[in-house]
């Protein structure tokens, strides 16, 4: 797997190539999932962050809705990177079941096919749960409570039928993360009050 030194020439690159707040959300959620493994035993926080810097990483490749997951995971495996590639695929759905995207279909038939498979024979690791939390929680800026990230993306794409599915896996993921960590992993994030009171008119990945 790539070091952080590397992971972050990679998102430089895709910073290059497709420029946006992509690139902060990414680095949000590393510096998020760093700072929540580093309180668990069993999750390696280098390991960790390096797949919140990469987790979108597909958005190197223009603005795109589920594509960019199937660019990531392209991108990764092209150049050795199982694992990272795995995250780009995982990291949307805490909840097996690849119509719970929440925006465009703009991939084959065959693609989201594919996805489907690979998620329900995957066995999530505690990496693809903790960057599925990280980001739920994580804004450009840094982290907020969940129900501020779900709301932002409701106003932005609205509330489809599967909606309050999803949001029952991500505060269960939040749930089990206070759990392995023995406190309320807010605590462990610096300025979640103050991203939180931010005006949604300003939150944007």
């Amino acid at each position: 797997m790539f070091s952080k030194t590397e992971a972050h020439a990679e998102l430089e690159k895709g910073a290059a190539l497709c420029p946006g707040p992509w690139v902060q959300h990414s680095q949000s959620v590393a510096a998020n999932a760093m700072l929540i493994a580093e309180k668990t035993s069993i999750i390696d926080s280098d390991k960790a962050y390096v797949m919140g810097l990469m987790h979108d990483i597909g958005r190197r490749a223009g603005v795109k809705g589920i594509q960019h997951i199937f660019d990531g995971y392209d991108y990764m495996m092209q150049i050795g990177q199982e694992a990272l590639a795995h995250i780009c695929l995982t990291h949307s759905f805490p909840v097996k079941n690849a119509d719970t995207y929440i925006g465009k279909y703009d991939c084959t038939a065959e693609r989201k096919q594919f996805l489907q498979h690979f998620l329900e024979n995957r066995e999530y690791s505690e990496y693809d749960l903790l960057i599925q939390l990280c980001d739920a929680i994580s804004l450009p800026n840094g982290a907020c409570i969940m129900e501020k990230r779900l709301v932002d993306v409701a106003m932005r794409h609205g509330l489809p039928e599967f909606t309050l599915e999803k949001w029952a896996a991500f505060m269960r993921l939040k749930k089990h993360f206070d759990t392995l960590c023995a406190c309320n992993i807010y605590t462990l994030l610096p300025n979640v009050l103050e991203n939180s009171s931010a005006d949604l008119d300003s939150i944007t990945k």
